[in-house]
């Protein structure tokens, strides 16, 4: 029998009592309760002993029953926990709102709202009832809940968010143990990240031994449990999280965080009733490219994520939040937050405990898998991504093994894994063919200004890493304006209102495309070139419209343009899947421009990586557990994996031989993908 103090491991305390009741306890009921002897029962073995007062055994019994009375009187009367599976038999109130309550001892009705926290019924009647004293400050937070929230302002959901106690570790390097603070001490991140054992109020330490010395609660050992999330009556929502700015669109409760502690939002009648137009928050000081969150009635963002809800791939690693994924989603959206205000430096889950504010001993257990979410969130890729130059890894060496890696390519590609590879904590080498970095990326300054022999434009900024890196760097990108001019074969530019025109008639000429693909199958497909010239000669044939020489020149340039997309001649494009990259998250949002170049991001990326100029790899010999790179001049490199980062025609070339040879399904994706060919004048 345990108690809400001891339910985690004091089996001793539970055996003590369990003697001092002895062998005369009576039989207990459904409930758990003992069913005690009453007066009247009393009262009817001492008539019948009376009836025989000349028997000896008669008088026996009397003094027996009263013995047994006065043993029965001088034990606490108490009252388990009625919720299924939970571990206190003598819970302990944790809210001594009332004057009456109950504290450790009977009530007529325990609740429950985890395993090892609970309220009695007097302290319930305190705020419940409207002419209690407590019932106005309940009334008071039921309006700003039910103004804010979704979910049901319930009082246990009042007793969750206003009146359990905080917990918080100590930060001394070799105690961490965790402490229940007194009601008076309200938590916050400088609390969380200066707290002592016996820290009180002002910072005023307890006097006496060492209180790091005392032990934990042993209700802190059962959160540790794996069913311990299960117990939960109330989902756990986080108050002033660094999430709250960006998602003033949702309902704080369906995102993990508390209502009693958001702004009321505006916005959520509008976008019940109908579809508008997506608003992105403004927030002072953020990029305006970091979109990490989805708004409501917005898809198609690369680099996002729903923060009502788990994908499938946290699914598949968090099972657990399945069922319910309100703690899940109120740490991943804190990281993401926390990332996105600050990422020039690693982000750690030091640096995101103290926003972990919530009551009670669900925070003991948000900080245990703080860990897990923020390490899934790195290798996903979400956060501690660009130039970051980390000191300490920024995954744990269960996750990389301190494993050899070796990158084939310095290009934006091969120095982007490579980085994020290092600093993962493995050991990464380079090896690049040519005697400079950057690979398409070539930059000329030999004029005075910068002129991007290969990429110098970023198209579409919105959670674009390029974009993330130059934020990290200081680097600044021009934005570009919608205007395009064409040039013709004279110099002169093309009338804007012709380009218009023509634009139009070409997406009409895709747009019936789009409509006749809809009920075709794969065997039904056509080439997307000669569906365009169908589409082209019937509208002509049907609108008798003529286009003029300099017309039918301008909707060539859009269909070469499309080829130029589609990376090859459109008879080699199917009709019914030309665009289905459009079925992925893209990158939205402006194309700017690098006045600087590609390569001052590119040499920030580099730095402190092992990378090996005028090394072309001839052969790569994955056979077995060692991977084998032989370069042209005969070196040679081993690891346990290898990364291949070369530009597709290398591959296709089959410059770099494979052994054993590429799987066929492989080499089939290698020669059907195409890459389009841009010549750049200055």
């Amino acid at each position: 029998m345990l108690s809400d103090a001891d339910y985690g491991g004091n089996a001793s305390a539970g055996r003590q009592r369990g003697k001092k009741r002895g062998a005369a306890a009576e039989p207990t009921s459904g409930d758990s309760q003992p069913m005690r002897s009453t007066g009247r029962q009393s009262n009817v073995r001492v008539r019948r002993s009376s009836n025989n007062s000349n028997n000896p055994t008669g008088q026996a019994k009397r003094k027996a029953t009263d013995t047994d009375e006065e043993d029965d009187q001088s034990e606490k009367k108490y009252r388990k926990c009625e919720k299924a599976g939970c571990p206190a038999t003598y819970p302990v109130c944790f809210a001594s709102a009332s004057e009456r309550c109950a504290k450790n001892g009977y009530t007529s009705r325990w609740y429950h709202l985890s395993c090892g926290e609970h309220f009695c019924n007097e302290c319930f009647d305190h705020y419940y009832r409207s002419h209690k004293d407590g019932y106005e400050k309940y009334a008071s937070w039921k309006r700003v809940w039910t103004g804010n929230g979704k979910s049901e302002p319930s009082l246990k959901a009042f007793m969750a968010d206003q009146q359990l106690p905080y917990w918080v570790q100590c930060t001394k390097p070799d105690c961490g143990k965790w402490r229940q603070l007194t009601k008076e001490i309200q938590l916050t991140p400088s609390l969380v990240s200066t707290y002592r054992c016996g820290l009180k109020v002002n910072n005023v330490k307890t006097e006496g031994p060492d209180q790091c010395s005392l032990p934990e609660d042993m209700r802190v050992a059962g959160v540790s449990d794996s069913w311990w999330n299960s117990m939960l009556i109330v989902p756990p929502l986080l108050k002033d999280s660094p999430a709250n700015p960006f998602l003033i669109a949702y309902y704080p409760d369906c995102v993990g965080m508390s209502p009693s502690a958001s702004p009321s939002n505006f916005a959520h009648g509008d976008l019940r009733t109908e579809r508008r137009r997506v608003i992105q928050p403004q927030i002072p000081g953020l990029c305006p490219y970091f979109q990490p969150f989805y708004q409501p009635n917005e898809c198609g963002k690369a680099l996002c994520v729903r923060p009502d809800m788990m994908e499938l791939d946290e699914l598949y690693e968090f099972p657990e939040f399945s069922r319910d994924p309100t703690m899940y989603l109120a740490l991943r959206n804190l990281i993401l937050a926390a990332w996105h205000r600050e990422c020039k430096e690693a982000l750690t889950p030091q640096k995101c405990i103290p926003h972990v504010t919530i009551r009670g001993l669900v925070r003991v257990r948000c900080v245990q898998e703080l860990d897990r979410v923020l390490h899934f969130m790195t290798r996903k890729g979400l956060i501690n991504t660009g130039v970051l130059l980390v000191k300490q890894p920024t995954l744990p060496e269960q996750y990389h093994q301190k494993k050899k890696v070796l990158v084939i390519g310095a290009g934006a590609s091969g120095l982007a894994a490579a980085r994020q590879l290092k600093n993962f904590g493995m050991q990464v080498v380079v090896l690049e063919a040519q005697d400079r970095i950057g690979g398409r990326v070539w930059d000329d300054q030999s004029l005075g200004v910068t002129v991007g022999r290969g990429a110098q434009i970023v198209n579409g900024c919105v959670n674009n890493p390029i974009a993330l890196m130059c934020e990290q760097l200081g680097v600044k990108m021009h934005k570009l304006g919608d205007r395009c001019d064409l040039l013709q074969e004279g110099g002169g530019t093309t009338d804007p209102a012709i380009d218009k025109r023509m634009d139009f008639h070409f997406n009409a000429i895709l747009d019936v495309v789009s409509e006749w693909r809809k009920d075709k199958s794969q065997h039904q497909d056509a080439p997307l070139g000669e569906k365009i010239q169908e589409v082209y000669k019937t509208f002509l044939q049907e609108s008798g419209i003529h286009f003029s020489e300099l017309e039918e020149k301008v909707l060539q340039f859009h269909l070469s343009n499309l080829e130029y997309a589609c990376g090859s001649t459109l008879d080699q494009v199917s009709a019914r899947s030309w665009d289905h990259n459009e079925f992925f998250a893209q990158f939205s949002g402006d194309h700017t421009l690098l006045r600087e170049g590609y390569s001052s991001v590119l040499h920030k990326l580099a730095v402190g990586l092992d990378i090996h100029l005028k090394s072309p790899v001839q052969s790569i010999d994955y056979f077995g557990d060692v991977v084998k790179v032989t370069t042209t001049s005969g070196s040679q490199w081993t690891a346990q994996k290898v990364l291949v980062t070369v530009p597709l025609a290398l591959l296709q070339k089959g410059i770099i031989q494979f052994c054993p040879p590429l799987p066929e399904r492989k080499l089939k994706a290698i020669h059907s993908l195409g890459a389009g060919v841009i010549e750049k004048v200055h």
